[in-house]
């Protein structure tokens, strides 16, 4: 396209820039509009976006119209994420019951990491010379294309006939604005606001400076790709299984607690293995590891925002934590990037950008990993939180409060069994009985 290569890199840097404001507006389509609407929306600018970008790419069109008609695609395609990413949450709560909420999460959370490690892998592939461009992204507007028809035909109503649980009934019950004041006054929530984001924040900056880190130390780009991969597909294996564990036990502090832990200790370990030379099974293992125990953190970390930020709409809590992440992630990189030092020598350098591509990251690695683990630290001491929604569901349903909550909670009002919650219903209806006789 004749531009340079931080142009190019614009096409990533625009999902960044787009995301952070329209994920307000996306917030309160999903929660006042409903589901239908924001997905069809969010499909078809998608489409449109692959669309343009194909035709951007087209020898017919001139030159100097190249890169504007792809970035034009690519805007609009950066407009779709949040439309589809900030989904869900909302879906788990509007359409299952609460013993298969967490699962319903994972998996529709965990589609979008596996179709970039889908992508990852195919893109080199199909590429190979830069004349199939066009054919990479005809290849992957066709995709894009049978979606748009599937979530326009397919998708009849954001919500089922039957509400699948009790907090379905009232899912809208709080309106925007007045959640968002909630969030704000809710001690645990913004705890898990900064320290969740921050988690999301170091996972982004891995993702992207992965190759730059590990070129330094003579490792080719082609096994810090196999990092990569090793990093999406054992998240993904992760959350499938933490996703199903929480489904059953209900412990969502006690996972998200345990696994941020484990997360932070993997990251350390990167930071440290990273330096070394020679070193590729530690570097697969760790990466391996730090997306096992982080990757799986984050469809179980969206529904405890919904449980500590109860009646708040599902995605106004959500897609808070997700404005944070994406707020925190420019800032890491920015730093990250900003503490890096030119090496006097880099004999076993395999970077590809010449000699400005040579640069230390030993005190940005360590950095990253200090800040994930002083927010770590801060999360495990200080969240603490009643499961709202699940306490809200078995006083409506007429069961006992979840005990998990009153375990974690050391002022819950735990069930009486001297004074079941029922015996005033029943003393009241006695008498009623007794004076109607």
């Amino acid at each position: 396209m004749g531009v340079t290569l931080d142009q190019i890199n614009w096409l990533s840097i625009i999902y960044m820039v787009v995301a952070i404001p329209l994920s307000f507006g996306t917030t309160w389509m999903l929660d006042t509009l409903g589901l239908r609407i924001t997905l069809v929306l969010g499909s078809w600018l998608n489409m449109l976006g692959a669309v343009l970008r194909f035709v951007g790419v087209l020898g017919s069109l001139v030159s100097a119209a190249k890169f504007p008609v792809v970035m034009g695609g690519q805007t609009l395609c950066a407009l779709a994420q949040p439309l589809v990413i900030f989904t869900p949450t909302k879906l788990a709560a509007l359409w299952f019951p609460e013993h298969q909420r967490a699962t319903a999460n994972m998996i529709a959370s965990m589609s979008n990491p596996l179709g970039i490690l889908v992508a990852s892998i195919l893109s080199p592939m199909i590429v190979g010379k830069t004349n199939n461009i066009p054919s990479l992204l005809f290849i992957y507007a066709v995709p894009a294309a049978i979606i748009c028809f599937l979530a326009t035909v397919g998708i009849r109503d954001s919500a089922p006939p039957t509400p699948p649980s009790a907090s379905a009934e009232s899912s809208n019950s709080e309106p925007f604005l007045e959640g968002i004041k909630l969030l704000l006054r809710n001690k645990a929530y913004m705890i898990l606001l900064l320290c969740f984001g921050s988690g999301i924040a170091v996972f982004t900056c891995f993702s992207t400076l992965l190759e730059q880190i590990m070129c330094v130390r003579g490792y080719p780009n082609d096994f810090a790709g196999l990092c990569g991969g090793l990093f999406i597909v054992f998240g993904i294996v992760g959350a499938g299984f933490l996703g199903l564990y929480v489904d059953k036990t209900k412990k969502f502090i006690e996972a998200t607690k345990v696994n941020m832990s484990l997360s932070a200790l993997a990251c350390i370990a990167f930071s440290v293995v990273s330096q070394m030379r020679n070193q590729r099974i530690a570097l697969a293992a760790v990466c391996s590891l730090f997306g096992f125990f982080g990757f799986s953190i984050y469809p179980v970390a969206m529904e405890l925002s919904v449980e500590c930020s109860y009646p708040v709409g599902e995605a106004t809590s959500a897609g808070l934590i997700f404005i944070s992440g994406q707020i925190q992630s420019v800032i890491y990189i920015l730093l990250l990037q900003g503490l890096t030092k030119p090496m006097a020598d880099s004999p076993f350098s395999t970077c590809s950008a010449g000699g400005d591509a040579a640069l230390s990251w030993r005190v940005p690695m360590l950095v990253m990993a200090g800040l994930c683990s002083a927010f770590t630290c801060c999360f495990v001491i200080f969240f603490h939180t009643e499961y709202r929604r699940l306490d809200a569901e078995a006083q409506a349903s007429g069961k006992k409060p979840n005990l998990t909550t009153c375990d974690s909670m050391p002022n819950c009002n735990k069930p009486n069994s001297d004074n079941p919650p029922d015996s005033n219903t029943q003393d009241s209806d006695q008498k009623e009985e007794q004076a109607s006789g």
